[in-house]
């Protein structure tokens, strides 16, 4: 019996030894393996995306995935004579995709962090974004202690989840409760039906999402007192390449006006 523990520990040892060492070369790869030759050969880049974001990228009622980001993706690739491919993934899991190699980059709204940049590599900004507190008028909440013992909803895996943990003073103090969601579609769902009594999310989607409510002028929103953010492409830290040809595209598309007039197109006016 003593013998037979001792193999099976030694054999749990050996598949640990072995998880541990298939982790870091995984992790080595996406670390120093640049891909582009890969890329510009198969003429194809697989972007992961949350499919619900509006209006950076989202489907339609006909199942047609549309959006900023797409549009901005397409046009990026189209000077290098690559397709896009977009993947819809769970947004809580997207650098353990990247790191994989099941996308090659994310593109989504993603906004650039300190903690992010441990394990990512982004392009130059593209884009500015605030965190918003949401809330139906009726509620009167104005501002962050507004939300006193009431209950706040947030997506997983946003930056906006991980402000509120990373600032506890801004928000989360007054917060009796937090839910998590899977995306700001079904947070809104329970904010209409006061299952939640305020919401934070980015303000690219509540502008988008609230201005094409039936009824805009019952919800508020706030400045939920976080630093504005930047949009930014991730990638893995080998691409150094992908993020030279990145960046360069986007200098292109801002010289030739094509950034302005998806500006003006998705959001009205020219943020940029």
């Amino acid at each position: 019996m003593k013998r037979y523990l001792k193999l099976l520990a030694l054999g749990l040892g050996l598949s640990l030894l072995l998880v541990v060492s298939g982790c870091n070369d995984v992790k080595k790869r996406a670390d120093t393996v640049d891909t582009w030759q890969q890329i510009e050969q198969k003429k194809r880049v697989v972007i992961g995306l949350d499919d619900s974001f509006v209006p950076m990228g989202f489907r339609q009622k006909d199942g047609k995935l549309v959006g900023y980001d797409i549009d901005l993706a397409k046009e990026v690739f189209k000077l290098y004579g690559i397709t896009p491919d977009f993947q819809t993934i769970d947004w809580s899991m997207k650098e353990t995709e990247l790191r994989n190699q099941t996308i090659d980059l994310i593109w989504n709204g993603y906004t650039k962090t300190d903690e992010r940049a441990k394990n990512v590599a982004f392009s130059q900004p593209y884009l500015k974004n605030e965190q918003y507190l949401v809330s139906k008028k009726s509620q009167q909440i104005v501002n962050d202690s507004s939300m006193k013992g009431k209950i706040l909803g947030l997506q997983s895996g946003s930056s906006g989840y991980q402000a509120y943990l990373d600032e506890p003073k801004v928000l989360k103090q007054y917060v009796k409760e937090a839910i998590q969601y899977d995306t700001f579609n079904n947070a809104f769902m329970d904010l209409d039906a006061d299952r939640i009594q305020g919401l934070l999310i980015d303000s690219v989607y509540a502008n988008y999402y609230i201005a094409h409510k039936k009824d805009p002028a019952s919800y508020r929103k706030e400045n939920a007192g976080f630093a504005s953010e930047d949009f930014v492409v991730g990638m893995r830290k080998g691409d150094k390449t992908l993020q030279k040809k990145i960046n360069e595209a986007f200098k292109v598309l801002k010289e030739n006006g094509t950034l302005e007039r998806l500006n003006r197109k998705w959001f009205g006016e020219n943020v940029n």
